[in-house]
């Protein structure tokens, strides 16, 4: 394919189909997400806190600690 006002159309294409695989890719991990939750969640187990508990690993620890701290400073001050 030739350029088309400056632009590669083959090299376009190729930037453009990669796109698309990896988003399939990325739908197809999301919906095996969605399924290992609810499996967790036929178990007994809660999701919610699940979904946090993933979140807090992604931490660093000193991220986490902070975290903890602001939490515990605002629960104090509302007098929870």
């Amino acid at each position: 394919m030739t350029d088309v006002g400056g632009i590669a159309g083959d090299r376009l294409r190729s930037f453009v189909e990669r796109i698309e695989r990896l988003e399939e890719e990325k739908a197809a991990l999301a919906a095996d997400i969605r399924e290992v939750y609810s499996e967790a969640k036929g178990t007994g187990f809660d999701v919610k806190i699940l979904r946090q508990i993933v979140r807090l690993r992604k931490m660093d620890v000193s991220e986490r600690q902070e975290l903890e701290d602001l939490l515990d400073v605002y629960k104090r001050a509302l007098g929870m």
